[in-house]
């Protein structure tokens, strides 16, 4: 990696014309966005940036009516170099993406961890764009915590590798601190009954969801919530004895629910020159903050965010609350009706309907596979209407040994990663859609 990373900065360094930066929209995509935006600025290189839902041969020619000889894609790109080639075959192509790519001979400037051997999840777009930023200036090491944050979008590990490396570049300048604690989000800033009603990860089977289902916890753990004085209380403002009733009451409540109910304990990691009620003060909760700005269709806000402009950064703490209200909506919906779904012996197809927006379908899948409700290997099909009467079709899974892209491709026209990908159908396929999904997945897993 290092000398494809070395090769690809020194190509790059010769460029003196405006350059056309495309990424994605979700944390990982708005992370490199902005890690990119940051480097080029202090680089003096002329540019532009488009975020995008996604790539087709669409986008790919409008992209090609724009006046630039050199384009940069950044967590995307791989999988379209054919296309990339047929339309912009004229023009320097510069690519920094862990997406699996497209088997096509291509000259571009191709930096992919799939090309060494390795998988998407050895590190993030937004990895690779901080090691290019680094290699192009040591003094962007301020920005390896931007990577943490869109790695932390995407479950990378930061334990091992190439991720461990940029976490410590990250703690080394001082812009991340790393903690054992409780694995919720918002343990900083919010009260601690809201605490509970909102953590979705992990999902508290009666609390989550419910403020009466939270105090009333609170009540049978003997925990106030409230403090002599009347105000409400945080976490931080337990005591190590109540905070060892919450764990355990935690656990307990997830039995049954989980297989591992116990996983709610692990590394938090906090940016340190964000105030204690900062509402991205905890990484995770910033990449969440980042993919409701995504998906939420206002990934300018994320940008704004990232780049410290304190009126997008309001819009964005406002986006967050009502991307959290839908999450919790989809998973008590969810936990209300697994009962229903569609189960083969490692599946599981959860064809929402409209019941969850098709914008959070992709999010809800991806909380349930990672939420030990089903065994890590399953595969988790989710399916929601969208509002233009089509379904979008969203695919997770933790298993290493199956590419759900080549799945997808055999019943729809989908794409993405090996463990994450998704489509869209016409909803009179939607039965059809079921029958092949099903047929496809039992003889695979």
């Amino acid at each position: 990696m290092k000398n494809l990373i070395k090769d690809f900065t020194n190509e790059f360094r010769e460029i003196k014309e405006p350059i056309k930066v495309i990424s994605h929209l979700d944390a990982d995509g708005l992370t490199s966005a902005a890690i990119i935006s940051k480097t080029l600025k202090r680089n003096d290189n002329e540019f532009s940036l488009s975020i995008v839902r996604q790539l087709d041969e669409d986008k790919i020619r409008e992209l090609s009516l724009e006046d630039y000889n050199y384009f940069l894609f950044v967590d995307l790109g791989s999988g379209f170099l054919s296309l990339i080639s047929k339309h912009l075959n004229d023009r320097k192509i510069f690519i920094l993406d862990h997406h699996v790519p497209e088997n096509f001979e291509n000259n571009f400037y191709h930096v992919n961890p799939h090309l060494i051997g390795m998988d998407s999840w050895s590190i993030s777009g937004a990895g690779l764009a901080y090691l290019f930023s680094k290699e192009l200036n040591k003094d962007n090491i301020d920005m390896a915590y931007i990577s943490v944050i869109g790695g932390m979008g995407d479950y990378i590990n930061f334990s091992h590798g190439f991720n461990e490396g940029i976490l410590k570049d990250a703690v080394d300048s001082g812009k991340i601190e790393i903690k054992k604690g409780l694995r919720m989000f918002g343990t900083q800033t919010r009260h601690l009954h809201k605490l509970l009603q909102y953590s979705t990860d992990p999902y508290i089977p009666g609390v989550t969801g419910s403020e009466e289902g939270s105090i009333n916890f609170l009540n049978e753990l003997g925990i106030e919530y409230k403090n002599s004085n009347g105000n409400f209380r945080k976490l931080n403002d337990l005591n190590d004895e109540e905070l060892k009733e919450l764990i355990t009451g935690v656990i307990l409540k997830r039995f049954g629910s989980e297989e591992n109910p116990d996983d709610v304990l692990g590394n938090i990691y906090l940016l340190k020159n964000e105030d204690e009620d900062s509402f991205i003060k905890d990484v995770r909760e910033y990449a969440t903050l980042l993919n409701a700005c995504g998906r939420l269709r206002k990934p300018s806000f994320g940008i704004g965010v990232l780049m410290e402009n304190p009126i997008l950064r309001e819009k964005a703490s406002e986006l967050l609350k009502n991307y959290k209200m839908e999450i919790i909506k989809a998973l008590n919906w969810f936990h209300e009706n697994k009962n229903n779904f569609i189960k083969g012996e490692k599946f599981v197809i959860i064809n929402a309907e409209d019941n969850i927006k098709d914008s959070m379908i992709g999010t809800l899948c991806g909380i349930v596979s990672n939420s030990n409700v089903y065994d890590r290997n399953h595969v988790i099909v989710g399916m929601a209407h969208t509002l233009e009467g089509d379904i979008k079709i969203s695919m997770r899974t933790n298993n290493p040994k199956i590419d759900l892209r080549e799945i997808i491709k055999r019943v729809a026209d989908g794409g993405g990663h090996s463990n994450s990908c998704g489509a869209f159908i016409k909803k009179e396929k939607e039965m059809e859609f079921i029958e092949e999904i099903s047929n496809a997945l039992t003889k695979v897993l």
